[in-house]
C-alpha cells in the first residue's frame, strides 16, 4: 500500500504541476515534466542516503558483524537490502532540491518551476503518509485514542493501541498544499515559496516528531533525526531569507 499510495502522490503532483505550468507559463513544453523527473533521481537518492546513514548508526554493530561472515552474493544482498531497503523523506526533500539546484544552473529557465514545484511537495507527501499508515512502517507513540496494528513489519508495533500520527501528518501537509497554493496564484513569495515551505514544514514536523514511536528512525539525546535535520534547516532557511533580504535593500535605489 505504500508503494501504491506513493505512486499516487507522484501521479497527482504531475498533474498539479503540468496544468499550472500551462496556465502560468504560456510557452511551457512539458519542460516542468523533466525538472520534475530530474529531481526524482535526487529523491530517490538523497532518500536512501540517508536512509543508509541511520540505518548503520543505529545498527552498527549487528551490519559489521554480519559482513565478516558473508559467505554469498545471497547474504551481501541481504546486507544492502536491509541498508538501503528504506527511505527516509528529509533525505530525498534535500536530495531533490539539490537536483533542482542543478537544473537552475543548466539552464536559468528552469527558475520559473521552482515555485510550481514547492506546492507539489506536501501533496506528494500527503499521499506517502497515509501509505506510511497503511503500510505500518512508522507509527506513533502509545495512546488510547487510535489505531492498533496486528500486521506492522516492525514487532513491536503490533497489538498495541498507538496515536495515528502518520494521519496527522497527511493532514499538516494537505493543509500545507493549499496555503502554498494560495500563495502561488497571489504570487505572494515568488520565487520563494521552496523556503516558505521549508520553514513551515520543518517547525511542524518538529513537534509531530514528539508523536511518533518508532525509534529505529534514529534518537540522538532526545531528538530524533527528523528532529535534529528540522532545526538545521528552520535557521539555515532563516539565515538566508535574511541574507537575501539585505542583499534586496542594499540594491533598491536610493531615494532623497
Amino acid at each position: 500500500m505504500f508503494a501504491v499510495m506513493t505512486l499516487c502522490g507522484i501521479f497527482a503532483g504531475g498533474i498539479y504541476a503540468s496544468v499550472m505550468a500551462k496556465k502560468r507559463i504560456p510557452d511551457d513544453k512539458n519542460v516542468i515534466v523533466i525538472f520534475m523527473l530530474f529531481s526524482a533521481i535526487g529523491i530517490v537518492v538523497g532518500g536512501s542516503l540517508l536512509n543508509a546513514i541511520v540505518v548503520i548508526a543505529s545498527n552498527a554493530g549487528v551490519i559489521f558483524a554480519s559482513i565478516r561472515s558473508v559467505s554469498s552474493m545471497t547474504d551481501l544482498l541481504s546486507i544492502l537490502a536491509f541498508i538501503f531497503g528504506g527511505t527516509v523523506f528529509y533525505g530525498g526533500l534535500i536530495g531533490g532540491i539539490v537536483a533542482a539546484r542543478i537544473c537552475v544552473r543548466k539552464n536559468g529557465a528552469y527558475s520559473a518551476y521552482i515555485d510550481i514545484v514547492a506546492v507539489c511537495i506536501p501533496l506528494f507527501h500527503f499521499f506517502g503518509r497515509i501509505g506510511c499508515f497503511l503500510g505500518g512502517c512508522c507509527f506513533g507513540i502509545e495512546s488510547s485514542f487510535g489505531f492498533t496494528f496486528h500486521h506492522s513489519p516492525i514487532a513491536t508495533a503490533n497489538g498495541v493501541s498507538r496515536f495515528p500520527v502518520q494521519l496527522l501528518e497527511a493532514l499538516f501537509n494537505i493543509c500545507l498544499f493549499f496555503l502554498l497554493h494560495r500563495f502561488l496564484q497571489n504570487d505572494r513569495f515568488k520565487n520563494r515559496l521552496v523556503h516558505v515551505y521549508l520553514l513551515i514544514y520543518s517547525a511542524g514536523r518538529f513537534f509531530i516528531e514528539f508523536l511518533r514511536g518508532d525509534e529505529h528512525r534514529g534518537v540522538w539525546m532526545f531528538l530524533s533525526t527528523s528532529q535534529i535535520i528540522s532545526i538545521v534547516i528552520f535557521f539555515c532557511v532563516l539565515i538566508m531569507l535574511y541574507l537575501w533580504c539585505r542583499k534586496k535593500k542594499s540594491q533598491a535605489p536610493q531615494t532623497g
